[in-house]
């Protein structure tokens, strides 16, 4: 059956896939030809984090040299924590899956019939495809759904939230889900895929979308499943900051094109935090904007990206969709400082898995952004983000191939909590704001533990409600509380995840990973 949306949501399927994203429609169209793929999205088809990429995709079509540099930027990036084995597969078979998008009619941007290739942050050659100057991630979301479309097999649920998995004993059976009449149905299958993206929301400022909850690693994390590197948010540098405007992503390939960065006093200054200057690591700019923009007396000081002096090519035609947002709110690139600041951007942790996607719940998988092989490590090389759902979706439907265990007697894991006395939007925003504060890019002990304390009086406040409000507040309170257990127990700076009272690395004690669960009181770290 092939369907853009199902008026009865089903008992019994093969393959849930959670998320229609990069991952989850690489993952369907690998299971289409071994049983029933039901997609399942909470908006319509094509609100992702996919479909808000601008930059592109990294990938190494140079040949061996150009795939071992690229393995060497993205253990660089990723500030000893990368594990290998991931990250070999990465860059091995990111070729190959994006010559399957091209045979699928995925429209990348080309010069005289070749393809363009661009160059971003702590990158050593350029190797970004894009497309459609700055919307990589729609254009490659478009050709993913038209292809799936065309195979038999895989349904299309739209306007459908998943809110838990059902389990037995040590294996994963099915989910729960609640519709968009907020009816809640039990959906029984042989595999269930996570691939719900990441967790902006938690965060005040953030160029995630409003469907980012986390909701996918909060789920795993319900049913007992291992959760890894929570601590490495990675908060992209450049942000629009306008009074009253959205953090609209201004994106990393600008720098890639020459972009400078100025103070508030019209200096470049990025010469003083690292050699690559404007297009150092996103940690390292991200930080550096941040402290150029704190002054002596407390007050936020501007800080701006300047492309003024770019010659030799058309940004509006480079850059079409930023160049008119920006016009919206009377700024020109080629003509304009933009005032920009750091948001919350890209989870590096999720859903502990190996490198097919395997959780540690029998017939549980994750990839994407959900998911965490530790192939992003402390910081996520830029543009990496597509190719890892790509490259790991396609890796998880083939080991879903082999999960045919029928499920039985299902049980529903929904915790239920408490009513509340006030409503989800407030409750969201001190949660947001809490987290910011706190928890955000500049971290400390003190910090930390107030937010812990905050997240704890939120908690007794959470409504019991099964309506889409209370459910991803419920989930993005369990990620507020994933992540602060995980930043308080890693006392060390590295990559994403810094603290003003350890501000360097300690290789000894942390260069692992850590790892928690439900029934763990505290944080593990473990070794690749």
């Amino acid at each position: 059956m092939i369907a853009s949306n199902v008026m009865e949501t089903p008992t019994h399927t093969d393959f849930v896939i959670v998320g229609a994203g990069i991952a989850g429609l690489r993952a369907a169209i690998g299971l289409s030809d071994a049983g029933r793929v039901l997609v399942i999205t909470k908006e319509q088809l094509g609100e992702s984090n996919t479909s808000y990429a601008q930059g592109g995709i990294a990938v190494a079509m140079g040949g061996e040299e150009d795939v071992s540099l690229h393995l060497e930027d993205t253990r660089n990036a990723g500030d000893g924590l990368v594990n290998r084995e991931a990250a070999k597969v990465l860059v091995e078979e990111g070729p190959l899956r994006v010559d399957e998008l091209l045979q699928w009619g995925t429209g990348f941007d080309r010069h005289d019939g070749k393809l363009m290739l661009t160059r971003e942050g702590a990158h050593s050659r350029n190797r970004i495809l894009h497309a459609n100057g700055d919307a990589t991630g729609a254009e490659i979301g478009r050709s993913l759904l038209a292809h799936a479309r065309a195979l038999k097999n895989i349904t299309l649920l739209e306007w459908t939230m998943c809110v838990d998995l059902l389990v037995r004993g040590d294996e994963v059976t099915g989910l729960t889900v609640l519709d968009k009449e907020d009816q809640l149905h039990t959906i029984h299958a042989r595999a269930v895929l996570l691939a719900s993206g990441g967790a902006g929301q938690v965060y005040s400022d953030t160029t995630n979308p409003a469907v980012a909850t986390g909701d996918g690693i909060a789920m795993a994390y319900r049913a007992g499943a291992e959760i890894s590197d929570m601590e490495f948010y990675q908060f992209h540098p450049t942000a629009l900051s306008l009074p009253g405007v959205p953090r609209f992503l201004l994106s990393e390939a600008l720098r890639g094109e020459g972009a400078y960065l100025r103070n508030a006093k019209g200096e470049r200054f990025m010469e003083r935090y690292h050699p690559l200057l404007e297009l150092a690591p996103r940690d390292v700019v991200a930080r550096a904007i941040t402290r150029e923009g704190m002054g002596t007396d407390g007050e936020t000081l501007p800080v701006h990206l300047d492309m003024r002096h770019v010659q030799g090519l058309d940004l509006h035609q480079r850059f079409p969709g930023i160049s008119a947002f920006l016009a919206q709110h009377g700024l020109d690139l080629s003509r304009d400082l933009i005032p920009v600041r750091p948001a919350a951007h890209y989870l590096m942790g999720g859903v502990k898995t190996d490198v097919d996607g395997r959780a540690s719940l029998k017939r549980l998988y994750a990839a994407g952004e959900a998911a965490c092989t530790g192939v992003h490590g402390a910081n996520r090389l830029a543009s990496n983000s597509l190719l890892e759902g790509l490259v790991f979706g396609a890796r998880a439907a083939d080991v879903m191939r082999e999960e045919t265990a029928a499920s039985a007697n299902p049980v529903k894991t929904l915790d239920q909590q408490q009513s509340s006395t006030r409503g989800s939007s407030s409750l969201l925003q001190q949660l947001q704001q809490a987290m910011w504060q706190n928890a955000g890019l500049l971290r400390d002990a003190a910090g930390l533990r107030a937010a812990r304390s905050e997240l704890k009086q939120i908690c007794a406040q959470l409504p019991s409600g099964a309506d889409r409000s209370s459910l991803e507040l419920r989930n993005l309170h369990a990620i507020g509380e994933l992540i602060v257990q995980s930043a308080l127990a890693r006392e060390e700076s590295r990559g994403a995840h810094y603290r003003n009272d350890f501000p360097h690395r300690e290789d000894a004690r942390f260069q692992k990973h850590s790892v928690l669960s439900k029934d763990e009181a505290t944080v593990r770290f473990i070794a690749d």
